[in-house]
């Protein structure tokens, strides 16, 4: 049985991974500042949640002994270069000190497609830097693997239900880079390649392109999920410029704002594999179509969850 400490596993894709993690009967540690957090998993046996600041070295360094591995699923998507820097590159980095101090030299890191020193926005360039900072530990004995995923989407994910909401409320949606490109991958499959690679050693020093089997646009995806709530509504293109204004005004409201200027930003590069790394089918992983599973979270008895029971009644998790 694994032992893995699982760092962000409150998170949307955190609870996917503890899903799995159960599944398997490993075991792992859910260290949060808060353990209200953990309540959507505090019923799985396998899940030992715990109270604890991971951005504490110290408190990291009491909490890595006795774990087989670490899974950093850590991200922001908005903020400043500030926050963007503490959460992409300094975490990591310490997290891989660590790592090797307490003789835990696994690890598995969730990065981003796009992920670019030299990328348009202050959140591929950090993401960036952070695979850089654990790469250079790699020659210390670090075994790093790292996954890239594009837009993930499930049953709770903060970006079609967003579109989702809008069109239930709204007479049209004015949309920002319209014809950005996108390879939207199911949450459920993420969790099975993070399960996956820590399963087989022979992934360490690998990075994997966690992407879907389809390119879709930014208007296709809102527009599919109109369609699919029943609440389809105009689709109205606007310009950089209106979308600048948009975003300036989004961040001045209180919260994690709906569109940033950085949001803006990573658009302009399309999010879709390079084909120059392995993806989720080298991991034996067939990625779903978004069509049949958004069609079940967004109305009637999940297809998600009759996709999901089907995947482990033929054992291929």
């Amino acid at each position: 049985m694994k032992k893995i400490l699982l760092l962000g596993g409150t998170g949307f894709l955190g609870r996917a991974v503890c899903e799995e993690i159960e599944r398997l009967q490993w075991h792992a540690t859910l260290p949060t500042r808060r353990l209200s957090n953990a309540q959507p998993v505090l019923m799985l046996p396998a899940i030992t949640p715990l109270a604890a600041d991971v951005h504490d070295e110290r408190a990291l360094a009491r909490l890595l002994p006795g774990h087989d591995a670490v899974v950093n699923l850590i991200g922001v998507l908005h903020g400043d270069e500030a926050r963007f820097e503490r959460a992409h590159v300094q975490l990591p980095a310490m997290v891989a000190r660590a790592c090797l101090v307490a003789g835990v030299r696994r690890l598995v890191h969730v990065s981003a497609l796009g992920a670019d020193a030299d990328g348009p926005s202050m959140y591929q360039r950090s993401k960036a830097r952070g695979e850089a900072a654990l790469q250079a530990q790699v020659p210390s004995g670090l075994e790093l693997t790292v996954l890239r995923p594009s837009v993930v989407f499930g049953r709770e994910d903060n970006f079609l239900n967003t579109f989702a909401k809008l069109q239930r409320v709204a007479p049209f949606i004015p949309l920002a880079c319209a014809d950005a490109k996108f390879q939207p991958v199911w949450v459920q499959d993420v969790a099975s390649a993070i399960v996956k690679t820590l399963g087989n050693d022979r992934t360490a020093g690998q990075t994997y392109e966690a992407c879907g089997p389809s390119v879709w646009t930014l208007r296709e995806l809102v527009e599919l999920t109109g369609r699919l709530t029943g609440h389809a509504r105009r689709v109205i293109p606007i310009s950089m410029k209106t979308a600048r204004r948009q975003a300036w005004l989004m961040e001045k409201l209180p919260g994690d704002p709906v569109l940033s200027n950085d949001n803006l930003d990573s658009m302009q590069q399309d999010n879709v594999a390079s084909g120059n790394l392995p993806g989720l089918r080298e991991l034996g992983i067939h990625p779903a179509e978004i069509g049949p599973v958004l069609r079940g979270y967004l109305g009637g008895r999940s297809t998600e969850s009759r996709l999901l029971d089907l995947r482990k009644t033929a054992g291929r998790f």
